[in-house]
C-alpha cells in the first residue's frame, strides 16, 4: 500500500473538520496537493476560480453564507500574492477563512529562485491571527488544527504555507516524544456571557432611557428573536449596519434600515434624537452617525473583548454572545409603557418608504437605477441569497431591498472592495445549492473581474439543485460612486478619462457561455426581466442600462431637502441633484474619503 503523503493527510484533516469545498487555482507550487486531490476523488471539492483573488472572495462568501470556515488554496509566488485582497476582506469583516499556500522547495529557499517570495512577510498582517509554515510532516496536524480553530475563534483569516517538497513527503504523525506537539480535532460550541454585575449596570442604563436606539450588526445574526424582544421591552427603534442587514427583518415597523452614508433618514434621526444607545454585535466605524457625545448613555454587546468601546464612549461594555447575553439581560428589564418614541420611529420609516417609492418612479435616461432594485424587492424569493458589490449599487441594495425571514445578504462591508459581488454569490451557491443567489453589481466591478467569473458560474451551474444565479449589472458606463464623490468633494464634473467605461454587451457574453442574457433599455421591461431571471432554469445575466446622473440622498438631508431634491428631479430644471450635492459637500471631509460599506 502506498504510504500517505503530507498532502493526503492534509485533505483527510480538512474532511475531518467538515470542510466540503476549497476554492482555488492550480500551479506547480501546489502540485503535491493537486495530486492528492486526484487520489482523494476530489473530496473536499476543489472549486476552480478564474483568479486567486476570486478564490479568496468565494471562500469569504462561502463562510458568510454557511457559517462554516471558508478555505482557499493558491500556488507559490504570484498565486499567493493574488489571495491578499480577498483575505483582507475576510480580516476586516471578521470572517473565518483558512488559506493554504504553496512555497518554493526548501532546498531552493534563499537562492532567489523562481517564484520565491517571503510569504511570512507577505501574510504577516492579513493572517496575523495565525500564520505558520509546515517544515516537517509531524507539524501538520497541529498547525492545520490551530489554523482552523483560530479562524473560528478569532473570526479571522489564517494561513498555512507548505513548501512544494514537503507536500510530497511521506506523512508521519507526531510521536510521544520531547519537542513533538500532538493535536486534536474537536472544538466545542461556546457562548460566553457577561457576569451578573455587568448585566445589572447595563440594565440600569437601559431602564433610565426614554428614547432608546438599538444598532445591530452581523454579530447579532442568530439573535433575531432576542433583538425583537428587547426592542419591544425598551420601546426602541432599530438601525442596522450594512453587514447586519439580514440580522433582523426589515418588515418590522420600528426597523429603520441601514445606517451611515448609504443609510436612511430614519436611521439618522434615530441616532440624533435618542437618549440611550444599545449596540449589538456591530463595529460600525463612522461615529459621526452615532448620537452626539454626551447626549446618550450607551451599552455595547460584543463577543470580542478587543472590539468593545472603540466607536462610542460606552458606559457599559458587555463581552458575550449576542443571543445568550440578551437572554440574560431581558429578565432584569421592565417593559416600557410609553410607546410614543417607537411609534414616532415607525412613522418616519413609513415616510421614508414612500420617498423611496417616489424616487424609484422618477423617469431617467434610460432607466432609473433605483427602480431596478425597487422592482426586484417584492419579487424576492423567501430564501434568496443576495450579494452586493461596492459602489453606487450598494446604496440601492441598502435602501430598496426588504430582507425578511430566511433571506440572507452581504457585501464587502469594511474593506468595501470592488469585485466581491459575483464571487460571493458563487461561494453562497456552494454553501446552499438549493437556494437562489442574486448578485447586484456595477459595471465597473463587472469589468474588473465579474465577467471572468461568469465562466466559473457556467462551469458549475449544472451541479446546483436550484440552478438560479442571477447577476444584475447596473450598466451606466460610469464609475458612479467615485463620480458622485468628485461632485461632492470638489463640486466638479467627473473626470471622464478616469470615470467613463465602455458599454460592454454583458448579456451577449452570458449567452456565449450558454447562460441566459437579457439587456434592458426600457423601464417598462425591468420587472419582466427580473421575473424571467427568477423563473429561469439556469444562471442569468441582466444588463440594465441605467442613468448615471440619478443622485443618492445624503441621510443627513432634512425631509424638506429631500422633498426639494425630488422636485428638482421631477421638473428636470437643469439643476439635477443640486440639493444632494450641497448636502454631500457639507459632510465631504468627514464622510467621503472612505469608500461605502457600512461597517460590521
Amino acid at each position: 500500500m502506498t504510504k500517505q503523503t503530507v498532502s493526503d493527510h492534509l485533505l483527510d484533516r480538512l474532511r475531518a473538520w467538515g470542510v466540503t469545498h476549497v476554492f482555488g487555482y492550480p500551479g506547480d507550487g501546489i502540485n503535491g496537493l493537486i495530486s492528492a486531490w486526484a487520489r482523494a476523488g476530489d473530496d473536499p471539492r476543489f472549486v476552480q476560480a478564474r483568479h486567486e483573488e476570486m478564490a479568496a472572495f468565494e471562500a469569504v462568501g462561502h463562510a458568510k453564507f454557511s457559517g462554516r470556515v471558508g478555505v482557499c488554496a493558491a500556488t507559490s509566488g504570484p498565486g499567493a500574492v493574488h489571495l491578499l485582497n480577498g483575505l483582507y476582506d475576510a480580516k476586516l469583516d471578521h470572517v473565518p477563512v483558512v488559506a493554504i499556500v504553496g512555497q518554493t522547495a526548501r532546498s531552493a529557499m534563499g537562492g532567489s529562485y523562481q517564484q520565491e517570495v517571503d510569504l511570512h512577510s507577505l501574510f504577516k498582517d492579513v493572517a496575523s491571527a495565525y500564520l505558520e509554515t509546515v517544515n516537517v510532516p509531524e507539524q501538520l496536524p497541529n498547525v492545520l488544527d490551530r489554523a482552523v480553530r483560530t479562524a473560528y475563534a478569532r473570526r479571522a483569516p489564517t494561513a498555512l504555507i507548505i513548501p512544494a517538497d514537503v507536500q510530497d513527503l511521506p506523512y508521519s504523525p507526531p510521536e510521544h516524544a520531547h519537542k513533538m506537539v500532538p493535536s486534536s480535532l474537536d472544538v466545542s460550541g461556546w457562548a460566553p456571557v457577561p457576569d451578573d454585575d455587568s448585566l445589572a449596570r447595563a440594565a440600569e442604563v437601559l431602564r433610565s432611557g426614554r428614547r432608546v436606539a438599538v444598532l445591530v450588526g452581523q454579530g447579532a445574526a442568530g439573535a433575531a428573536p432576542e433583538v425583537e424582544r428587547i426592542a419591544d421591552v425598551l420601546g426602541a427603534g432599530v438601525a442596522k449596519a450594512l453587514l447586519g442587514k439580514d440580522a433582523l427583518s426589515d418588515e418590522l415597523p420600528y426597523v429603520t434600515g441601514s445606517i451611515g452614508l448609504l443609510g436612511t433618514r430614519p436611521s439618522y434621526e434615530l441616532m440624533q434624537n435618542c437618549d440611550t444607545l444599545l449596540t449589538i454585535g456591530s463595529n460600525f466605524p463612522y461615529s459621526e452617525f452615532l448620537p452626539p457625545y454626551g447626549q446618550a448613555r450607551a451599552v455595547q454587546i460584543d463577543i470580542d473583548p478587543h472590539m468593545v468601546g472603540l466607536r462610542y464612549p460606552y458606559e457599559v461594555n458587555l463581552v458575550g454572545d449576542a443571543a445568550a447575553t440578551l437572554r440574560r439581560l431581558l429578565p432584569v428589564l421592565d417593559r416600557k409603557e410609553d410607546r410614543s418614541w417607537q411609534e414616532g420611529v415607525a412613522d418616519g420609516v413609513r415616510r421614508w418608504k414612500k420617498v423611496m417609492a417616489r424616487r424609484a418612479a422618477l423617469s431617467a435616461d434610460p432607466v432609473n437605477p433605483e427602480y431596478v432594485a425597487h422592482a426586484l424587492d417584492p419579487l424576492l424569493p423567501d430564501d434568496a441569497m443576495l450579494t452586493s458589490d461596492s459602489g453606487s449599487v450598494a446604496t440601492w441594495y441598502a435602501r430598496h431591498l426588504t430582507l425578511r425571514g430566511a433571506m440572507r445578504g452581504s457585501l464587502s462591508g469594511t474593506l468595501a472592495s470592488m469585485g466581491c459581488g459575483v464571487p460571493y454569490a458563487i461561494g453562497a451557491k456552494f454553501a446552499h445549492p438549493d437556494r437562489p443567489a442574486i448578485a447586484l453589481v456595477g459595471d465597473g466591478a463587472m469589468q474588473m473581474n465579474g465577467m471572468a467569473e461568469l465562466v466559473t458560474v457556467a462551469k458549475y451551474a449544472t451541479e446546483w439543485t436550484d440552478p438560479r444565479l442571477i447577476v444584475a449589472v447596473w450598466n451606466n458606463r460610469d464609475l458612479n460612486q467615485v463620480s458622485w464623490e468628485l461632485r461632492a468633494m470638489g463640486g466638479t464634473a467627473p473626470f471622464q478619462p478616469s470615470q467613463a467605461l465602455p458599454d460592454v454587451p454583458y448579456a451577449d457574453f452570458a449567452r456565449s457561455l450558454g447562460m441566459n442574457g437579457i439587456r434592458v433599455t426600457d423601464p417598462g421591461d425591468v420587472e419582466d426581466a427580473w421575473r424571467q431571471a427568477l423563473a429561469a432554469d439556469g444562471p442569468t445575466v441582466l444588463d440594465f442600462r441605467t442613468d448615471p446622473d440619478v443622485p443618492p440622498i445624503p441621510p443627513h438631508s432634512t425631509w424638506e431637502q429631500i422633498e426639494a431634491t425630488l422636485a428638482s428631479l421631477v421638473h428636470g430644471d437643469g439643476h439635477r441633484g443640486h440639493v444632494v450635492v450641497q448636502g454631500l459637500k457639507a459632510k465631504a471631509q468627514e464622510l467621503l474619503p472612505r469608500r461605502p460599506g457600512g461597517g460590521r
